[in-house]
């Protein structure tokens, strides 16, 4: 074991109080919000909103969902900057990441259901699965070498995010135009999906939570681990973070079963 990872592991170690709440609230944000934006598609689908909205076009929605996932991508990144820190066992990582992956697959499966000419191939959860698993193999041995919060590391993270982001401007090719090709996100024609969610650029908002959550586990790890502002308000967000996952797999077929047997019972 290295001397940065005894380091690492003892500093956690001090510290079983640390539930990381901030985190867990951030990441509620997101969930509340795409819920709410989940929401308003729904109704739209269904002829519910006056006038129709263009979810695919309209500036208001399409900023709306880079903002939502973009927050995801983030906290992602940072969960993994504490998951990298405590010393997780690929154990606990294969469980988690078989969730995620497990859950991509039903994705995929529910969409191809209800939107059988657009279903999602590569959405939220199967970008997450794919880049979970690149940080969980590229990361560690450049911690081995530099401490998360050294100018090393973080130069590099932000360096490398600032290239994923660039990336799909400089590097497409009609040969990822295909469904097995673009998952890279570097296309030159946009599939026609529900969602869509490549690697590239969207490694980017990853790789800077990583970032982030490394220089503040090193320098400021109140930041993460105080108490969560407004009390009980804050601490239900955290809750809600805590079961992010299962309340994006649930929350549309609620939604969308809700909303049918509404416009049933409408006539």
């Amino acid at each position: 074991m290295t001397r940065i990872e005894t380091k690492l592991r003892t500093a956690v170690a001090a510290r079983p109080q640390d539930r990381f709440d901030r985190l867990d609230a951030l990441r509620a944000v997101a969930v509340v919000w795409m819920v709410v934006f989940h929401f308003c598609f729904d109704l739209n689908h269904f002829r519910l909103m006056t006038p129709p909205q263009r979810f695919l076009s309209d500036p208001f929605w399409t900023m709306q969902r880079t903002a939502i996932v973009s927050l995801f991508m983030v906290c992602a990144g940072l969960s993994q900057a504490v998951a990298l820190s405590a010393g997780l066992g690929w154990s606990r990582f294969w469980r988690r990441w078989g969730q995620v992956a497990g859950c991509a697959v039903l994705v995929s499966a529910g969409s191809a259901f209800m939107f059988p000419e657009s279903w999602i191939s590569f959405g939220v959860l199967h970008g997450l699965a794919v880049m979970l698993l690149l940080l969980r193999v590229l990361v560690p041995p450049l911690l081995r070498r530099w401490a998360g919060g050294s100018w090393q590391m973080q130069a590099l993270l932000w360096g490398t995010g600032a290239l994923a982001l660039m990336a799909p401007r400089f590097a497409a090719s009609e040969v990822f135009n295909g469904r097995w090709g673009n998952w890279t996100g570097l296309v030159t024609r946009l599939p026609f999906t529900q969602d869509y969610v490549p690697v590239l650029p969207w490694l980017a908002p990853v790789l800077w939570g990583l970032a982030l959550g490394l220089w503040l586990l090193a320098h400021r790890r109140s930041w993460l681990t105080a108490p969560v502002p407004w009390a009980r308000l804050g601490q239900r967000l955290a809750v809600v973070g805590r079961w992010s996952l299962s309340i994006y797999m649930v929350h549309q077929p609620l939604l969308i079963g809700a909303l049918t047997v509404w416009v049933q019972l409408r006539g």
